[in-house]
């Protein structure tokens, strides 16, 4: 009995979900219609895009290993040629 409960549950979860998902994708197609209709649409998708490659990189760098910064970089090869040319003289 209790496993009918269960799978009932999780019946009623994926149902409320895919409503959610469906009430979800109408409501963000009915702003898309809005911002289409708006003089200054292209602007706002160039803004949107922007700000989606920003929240990117953001999710990236959470996630991935920093690389060494490009003046970090310069800065070990500036102290390696200076260790170098110590060493000849």
């Amino acid at each position: 009995m209790e496993e009918q409960s269960l799978d009932r549950q999780a019946l009623l979860a994926a149902v409320g979900l895919a409503d959610w998902a469906v009430s979800t994708a109408g409501s963000v197609l009915a702003g898309m219609r809005r911002l289409l209709r708006r003089s200054d649409g292209p602007e706002l998708v160039q803004e949107a895009q922007q700000e989606l490659v920003a929240r990117g990189r953001i999710a990236l760098d959470r996630v991935a290993p920093a690389a060494p910064a490009h003046l970090e970089v310069l800065a070990q090869h500036v102290v390696a040629r200076r260790a170098a040319s110590a060493g000849d003289v």
